[in-house]
């Protein structure tokens, strides 16, 4: 089975971590987010993966030189100029030569979904295309999925206000897709498959969706990031995962609970870590207490500082000693100090 994986997007609610990377080259709990999403999709047979590409597309080849990934044959499909989410996977399904059902996931999206269960799903309704669906709270910020009976979508409805949703059923960015439904994508425009391509497909009666009680989580925002790697910590997706890497530095005086520390990073004495993840070659210095947040790599952290209530350090950010943020957002290789200056 083929999968494409679109990994295109600027990553601007996750800015300045993806100041220099894609968002799918974030670290969860120290590897990189699109091997997550990979190891997903090979649990369930997955064997070639197009990776459809935009922003930095050399960080992906520069990680996987051989074009493996969790052993599955990676492909990479480079996209001239943004072609929004249907005009990705058109563009990724002609460059591989896809010419077969396929499967098409969200590279910022973390989830348990049987992808099985799906595909079967889909063979057993004919339809041209199925959806994974979840359920959430509020769902104004996703594109809700009526259905049928059967599981025949009645209608797609794009981010509807909360009190209108006809529905808390969401699409899920899971799709399984025969190759007929690349005929109803331009391919010398920008196409929206949310707006577009799946409205068509209602109107034909060619859509279906599948709900399921599963993991899901979509990591595109700072809270929505820290919070899938506190899931890994905490176990909510199998056995608790181990947040500090090995070359990490904690000195015997530091209290590190909860959280993720990449490699090369060091708590100095009497420094403080809570539910926050610091990135590769970080440092929190003498006293400092880092509680909800996110430090990038290579950021500094000087002593009797205190970060809390989602503050987020880019790389290479330092926050001078004894500041106090709470919620702010540093810029890479920006000052706390010199900015206060310049605002003063």
């Amino acid at each position: 089975m083929k999968a494409i994986v679109l990994v295109g997007g600027f990553g601007t609610r996750l800015r300045p971590l993806t100041e220099t990377r894609p968002k799918q080259m974030l670290p969860i709990v120290n590897r990189p987010m699109i091997e997550h999403v990979i190891d997903h999709l090979a649990l369930y047979g997955v064997e070639e993966a197009v990776l459809s590409m935009g922003y930095r597309p050399d960080a992906f080849a520069d990680a996987y030189p051989d074009g493996r990934c969790g052993g599955v044959e990676l492909h990479y499909a480079i996209e001239p100029e943004p072609l929004d989410t249907a005009g990705a996977i058109g563009f990724a399904a002609r460059e591989a030569g896809i010419d077969e059902r396929f499967v098409v996931v969200n590279g910022d999206i973390l989830t348990d979904l049987d992808l099985r269960a799906l595909v079967a799903f889909h063979d057993d309704h004919h339809g041209e295309g199925t959806i994974a669906l979840h359920q959430v709270e509020d769902p104004s910020a996703f594109g809700v999925v009526p259905t049928a009976e059967d599981g025949r979508v009645l209608a797609f409805v794009e981010k509807p206000p909360r009190e209108e949703a006809p529905t808390d059923l969401i699409n899920a960015g899971t799709y399984v897709l025969e190759p007929s439904v690349l005929d109803r994508i331009a391919a010398d425009r920008k196409v929206s498959i949310e707006r577009e391509v799946f409205p068509a497909m209602v109107a034909d009666g060619a859509l279906f969706a599948l709900p399921g009680n599963t993991y899901w989580i979509d990591t595109g925002t700072h809270a929505k990031y820290l919070s899938a790697q506190m899931d890994l910590l905490d176990g909510v997706r199998g056995e608790p995962a181990a947040g500090v890497d090995p070359s990490a530095v904690i000195s015997p005086g530091a209290i590190v609970e909860r959280s993720v520390l990449g490699p090369g990073v060091t708590v100095a004495d009497g420094a403080v870590v809570r539910g926050s993840v610091l990135m590769a070659g970080s440092r929190v210095d003498a006293r400092a207490v880092v509680e909800d947040s996110i430090v990038g790599a290579a950021a500094v952290v000087e002593s009797d500082v205190s970060l809390n209530a989602l503050t987020v350090l880019g790389d290479g950010a330092s926050v001078a000693a004894g500041a106090r943020l709470s919620g702010e957002v540093l810029d890479v290789e920006s000052r706390w100090d010199e900015m206060q200056v310049m605002e003063a």
